[in-house]
């Protein structure tokens, strides 16, 4: 669970921090004492809980709330407001809850534990299914990019599970050895653009982490039926049976490693 506070200055920040780290001691606290920063955070990390001051200098606690909500449709919103007519308002964006201040440890209590969105009942919005053919859908619908190596990048960086894949190493696996590569450079590029355009339409922030020439996917952001055979082996709602990303032929390395693990399941 990833709690996101935003104070109104830094003075706030701390006794803030040391409320929710001792209320919810397990959880991925991310607490402000300004809003910028508190936005760059926010498009890095998926947030379940915002804890968001009404009063923020830079912009008004709606506005970020609003902007939070465009990114995470499910994330919970608890507004610490000084005007009961913010409170009005915050009713009208769908708050999950609102308190006057100052906080009453108490009653933020109850508001953590009465969530609009119950985090265990929180479904991830992608899916990836790598047994069979490779397919990738957002909220149930298949996802439709506007270069078919776009998904491909996709599967090239579940493949390999979260780590960093170079822009080398992509075209190598796409292209391996054919063609031009200062052209596949180009042609990468708008790959990448693609890929960005079309999560940024389907509000899929946070999903693939950049970094300079490299990317990768954020592996606890989606349901993948690959990461939870291979967390829960028998046990998963998924079942390799011998078919592995069947419409491309460069995931042999691991085709190979899921037979064995499979192989292994079967003796047992």
């Amino acid at each position: 669970m990833t709690i996101l506070a935003v104070l109104e200055n830094e003075a706030a920040q701390l006794p803030m921090t040391e409320l929710l780290s001792a209320m919810e001691p397990e959880a991925d606290l991310m607490c402000f004492g300004s809003a910028l920063p508190a936005l760059n955070a926010a498009r890095q990390r998926e947030v379940d809980i915002a804890v968001l001051d009404g009063d923020l200098p830079e912009l008004s606690g709606l506005d970020f709330g609003q902007y939070l909500q465009e990114l995470y449709p499910f994330v919970n919103l608890i507004y610490l407001v000084s005007d009961p007519a913010m409170g009005f308002e915050a009713l009208r964006q769908h708050a999950s809850g609102i308190l006057m201040k100052p906080v009453v440890a108490a009653e933020l209590r109850i508001e953590m534990d009465s969530l609009r969105y119950p985090i265990a009942k929180t479904k991830k919005r992608l899916f990836a299914q790598t047994f069979g053919n490779f397919e990738l859908f957002c909220d149930g619908k298949p996802i439709v990019f506007k270069y078919t190596k776009t998904k491909e990048i996709v599967a090239i960086l579940i493949n390999n599970r979260g780590a960093q894949t170079t822009n080398g190493e992509i075209i190598a696996t796409l292209w391996e050895d054919d063609g031009d590569p200062e052209k596949k450079t180009s042609y990468l590029s708008n790959l990448r653009q693609d890929l960005q355009n079309t999560f940024n339409r389907l509000r899929l922030n946070g999903i693939i982490l950049k970094q300079r020439g490299s990317m990768a996917i954020a592996t606890d952001r989606i349901e993948c039926d690959l990461y939870d055979w291979l967390e829960k082996k028998n046990a998963s709602q998924y079942h390799y049976l011998g078919d592995y990303m069947n419409q491309y032929s460069w995931p042999e390395v691991m085709h190979a490693e899921l037979d064995e693990i499979g192989w292994s399941l079967d003796e047992v």
